[in-house]
């Protein structure tokens, strides 16, 4: 028995726990399967001045893994952009991997 995995790919996403609840609920709309979380904590160190001012980036992280169906990855990450603003600075990162290039 083979499974043909071409086509499907693997999306991995951080951002912060404050989106999670977003995400998971976006993510099998969009067509991610398998979802799967992770809690993390960011590395970010900040000085006093700049959590006096407000600038503090949110250091409990969440990384969210799924498989997506190859011609649905451009419209994910574009929803990424536009619902999540992952083009912004401190927002998330999502970056995708072809199934058939994992190695397990």
């Amino acid at each position: 028995m083979s499974n043909d995995l071409s086509g499907l790919v693997f999306l991995t996403l951080i951002a912060g726990r404050k989106q999670k609840d977003a995400l998971l609920e976006a993510l099998p709309e969009a067509g991610g399967r398998l979802v799967n979380i992770v809690y993390g904590k960011g590395t970010v160190n900040t000085s006093h001045l700049k959590c006096l001012l407000g600038f503090v980036t949110e250091e409990d992280k969440v990384v969210i893994t799924c498989l997506l169906p190859g011609e649905k990855t451009d419209a994910v990450l574009e929803m990424l952009i536009k619902k999540f603003n992952f083009d912004k600075q401190n927002t998330g990162i999502a970056f995708t991997i072809p199934v058939e290039k994992l190695s397990i």
